[in-house]
């Protein structure tokens, strides 16, 4: 390994600004234990079903209805 890195010609990760969030919320039983049941279907973690699911509503500009 050098003892000595030049990073003068870097340049910016252009992904940076995609990164996750660490979060944490309250969800119903029945909706966690379905996309639990849903990523055992599938060999998807549930929490990345749940992501999925909502970075799929944001960009289709669902709106939430209050039943």
């Amino acid at each position: 390994m050098r003892e000595e890195y030049d990073f003068s010609n870097s340049v910016a990760n252009p992904y940076a600004k995609r990164t996750r969030r660490q979060v944490t919320m309250n969800l119903d039983v029945n909706v966690i234990d379905y996309f639990k049941a849903r990523g055992a279907e599938t060999d998807i973690p549930y929490q990345r079903l749940i992501n999925l699911y909502l970075s799929r509503c944001a960009p289709e500009g669902k709106k939430i209805a209050f039943v």
